[in-house]
Formats: C-alpha cells, structure tokens, sequence
C-alpha cells in the first residue's frame, strides 16, 4: 500500500503590460516543516497575466509528480494562488470561457487526479515566494537570460509563514531528493516542449541559506483585469529598478527593454513536400495537403496555448497564407503579407527533385552548393540576393514590432537566413540547418543590436493527441 505524500504548491505568475514580459514562479512545500522541497520559474516571452498565472500552475503541479513519481494517487497536492480566475476555474465553480485559456486548464488537469489535488484562494501577501520568482523571472528577461535558480533570493526574501518543527513526511533521503529534482526538471521540459533545462533550473534548496539577503521589494495591488468572460485575476506591476542591476554580456550594460521576438514558423506540407522537390517563388504555389493543414491547425492550437503570439505577417505565397489563416482564427487576428518573406526563386529547378536537378543541371548545381552568390539555373535567386532581402525585412519588423511577438509565417530558405544571420553564421550554415513542415524557430532581437536564437526546427507541438508529425527535414535551400 502506497504511504500517503502531502505537498502543498504555491504558484504566481505575472505579465508587465498584459499582455507584455511575463514569466511564472512556483515552489512546492513540506506541509509540515514550511520548507521548500522545490522551486521552479521561467520567462515565457510575451504573454498575458492570465496565461502566467496557469504556466505557474502547471510548472507547480509538474514539479511535485516528478518530485514523488511512484506516489500515484497516494499524492495529495493542496494549491495556494492569489489568482481568483485560476482558483474558481480548477475548482469549477467559474466556466473557462476564453478559448486560450481551456488549453492551459486541461493541461493542469491532466497532471493529476482530480481528486487528488485542492485549490485555495490567498491574499498576494501569503504568496510572496511564488510572486518573487515570477518577477525574477521577469527580470531574468529584462536582461535577456532566462531564470537561474542559483542567483534567486525569493526563499530569502519571502519565508513561508509556517513553523517548521516535526520532521517532514515528504523529504526523503538526499540522493533521494536530488534524483526526484532531477525527474523534476525533465517533466517541466517535457511540459515545455524543450530540452531538460540546467541543474539549477528546479532544484530542492540548500539546507543552510545566505547570511545576507536582499530587501523585499514592495509588491503594490494590481488593476483588476478580466478573462473574456468577465472573471477577475491580478497583474503584476513591474518593480523599480534598483541601482546595481546585473549586468549581461562583457561588462556591457544590458538593453533594458524587451526584445521584438519574431517566432519563425515554416508552413505545412503541400503535396510537394513528401517528394522533396524544389519548390519555391517562381513555381506552381501549390496549396497545403490534407496533411499540412493539419498540421497548420496543431500550431494554431499551440499558440493558442502559448497566448504570447500579437501579430501575424505571411510570405504572399499560397501555402504560408493557408498556414497564416488557421493560426490567425484561433487567435482572432489580421494577417498582414510581405512580399520579402516570399521563398528563394529556384528558376529551371522548380518542381525537380535534387536528383533531377543533378542529372540536368549538374554543372550548374554544384557550383550554386559552392557560392551563395551563385543563382540555380535559368534566372533564379542566388542565397546572397536572398540574404539581403531577408536583412532589410528584418530590420523593418524588428523595428516595428519592437517589444512585441510577431509570427512570421514564411519558408524554409528565409527561417534559415534569419537564424543564420542572428548567429553571425556563415552562408554555408545554411546546408546544416534541418527545418521540417510546421516547425517553429525563434530570434529576439534586442534594442542595443544583438540577437537571440531561442528555438530551432521544433516540432513538439505536431505530437499532441499522440499524433506523432510527418517530419522531414530538409537540410539543402528546398522548400518544398
């Protein structure tokens, strides 16, 4: 018979400017000592506080299976938020009627039994630990990094209100709890979709803490906000900046203002893609398969989930505006089309496969896999020429959409010149880069310049509903 597991987790989450930076906290909890076994925060990039709020939770939850994985049913999980909306809405006692915000809950959900987790409501003032990690984690992206659990002092500056003095139930041996903390952090980027994040990105806390911790920062009441469907939840105010901030970089001053983040996603399959063909600006612009519209509306669930997506542009051509417009009706927004996010002009190459090509054009072709600057047979686009498109469309999104998280719905040739670009790649960085159909790749671009490659050809989300996605990878210019 299982021994009875009881943790309480305490999660927050927080958006400077709903939507805006936004990042969450959460930290699971010895009922019966008040220590944390674990904490866990991430900045998620731009997002509403509501979607914070339930990324809290679901971290929080997440943490405490992993903590405790052979506990099945016998794990009790009691939640404390200061978010009104997620309470009644896990309790059941409010509808979800925001469809972005249904997602989230069912993923929360699903990571437990039902009966085996409780919701209470609490003031901001008991949940300062979870509130303090979610705005490190927000000030993590103000300065462009992500959380670091060994710099946080929110166990320092928000100590639980309890009093420790019987022995925990839960809090096994050490080796114990570092491989639950280490099941911990993998179960929170299996969540994500990502790779199993650093050592000190969940982790249960030091025995002995610093002698010195920072003041408290005064957290003022938020404006009361509401889901569509009228609910009220909380926002974050972003604090002072204190003098001393960290600084990022080579002793440069960070650039304090969020990024213009643009989320590059390939379009889906056309009937092209399974035969590998070239298939660019100047051919046929097929429309998307059965299967590539099926995938488009995998990722229109996923930024759904998401919620941090503000804008939508699209490549003119047919696949990508397909592409564009499921994604765009579960967000409820407007496309708007730039011709330079058009795919690279093959010339006499369309619609050949790259063996035809080599058995036609092999002179020609193996001088264009030598030179950037070299255009595929009959007029087309050499990758410099598309290069330098790429560069003057970036500099044009990038500085309208300063602040903000556009999606960019385009090709295979322009997601990698935008990455290669960030990276300060050489052209040949093109041929070892794989970018499969519907994959999801991501750059920030920051006021003081630099960039930040964030994603690369990731495919988590064409996974969900156990369907598992027809990828294929495409390592040359092909677009297919």
């Amino acid at each position: 018979m299982s021994v009875a597991r009881q943790v309480v987790v305490e999660a927050d989450g927080g958006s400077r400017g709903n939507p805006g930076p936004a990042g969450y906290g959460a930290v699971v909890i010895d009922p019966a000592t008040g220590e944390p076994l674990a904490e866990a925060a991430e900045y998620i990039g731009v997002a509403t506080n509501n979607v914070a709020e339930y990324r809290g939770l679901i971290a929080g939850l997440t943490a405490a299976k992993a903590l405790f994985p052979d506990a099945g049913e016998a794990l009790r999980v009691h939640v404390r938020m200061d978010s009104k909306l997620v309470v009644e809405q896990m309790s059941g006692r409010w509808k979800i009627k925001h469809p972005d915000m249904k997602p989230l809950a069912a993923r929360a959900a699903a990571i437990l039994p039902p009966s085996s987790v409780t919701y209470e409501w609490i003031p901001r003032a008991q949940n300062k630990h979870a509130d303090r990690l979610a705005n490190e984690a927000m000030d993590a992206g103000r300065d462009g990094r992500q959380w670091e659990a060994s710099a946080s002092t929110a166990a320092l500056d928000a100590p639980s209100a309890r009093t420790p003095g019987t022995p925990s139930p839960v809090q096994g041996p050490p080796g114990d709890q570092a491989a639950g903390a280490a099941k911990a952090r993998a179960a929170l980027a299996a969540a994500r979709g990502t790779a199993a994040p650093a050592a000190d990105a969940l982790f249960p806390l030091p025995e002995e803490a610093v002698e010195e911790p920072l003041a408290e920062e005064p957290v003022e009441a938020g404006v009361e906000l509401t889901e569509s469907g009228g609910e009220p939840t909380d926002a974050h105010p972003a604090p002072q900046q204190t003098a001393g901030a960290p600084q990022t970089g080579w002793g440069a001053a960070p650039d304090l203002g969020a990024p213009a983040t643009l989320v590059l996603l390939r379009h889906g399959e056309t009937a092209l893609t399974p035969e590998k063909r070239f298939s660019g600006s100047g051919g046929t612009d097929p429309e998307l398969s059965a299967v590539g519209r099926g995938q488009a509306e995998r990722a229109a669930e996923h930024f759904a989930a998401l919620g941090t997506v503000q804008e939508i542009v699209s490549s003119p051509l047919r696949r990508c505006r397909e592409t564009a417009a499921a994604v765009a009706a579960r967000l409820g927004l407007d496309v708007r089309t730039d011709e330079s996010l058009r795919e690279t002009d093959f010339g006499a190459w369309e619609g050949l496969t790259f063996g035809e090509v080599r058995e036609r054009y092999g002179d020609d072709l193996t001088a264009w896999l030598a030179s950037p600057d070299t255009a595929p047979t009959g007029g087309g686009e050499s990758f410099a020429e598309v290069a330098e498109r790429i560069a003057a469309a970036r500099d044009r999104l990038v500085a309208r959409y300063a602040g903000r998280t556009v999606l960019l719905v385009t090709h295979v040739t322009p997601i990698k010149t935008f990455v290669r670009l960030a990276l300060g790649a050489p052209p040949e960085a093109l041929f070892r880069m794989e970018l499969s159909a519907a994959s999801i790749s991501t750059v920030a671009y920051y006021g003081d310049g630099n960039a930040s490659v964030r994603l690369l050809n990731d495919t988590s989300h064409l996974r969900w509903r156990g369907r598992a996605p027809r990828d294929r990878p495409t390592g040359l210019g092909v677009d297919a």
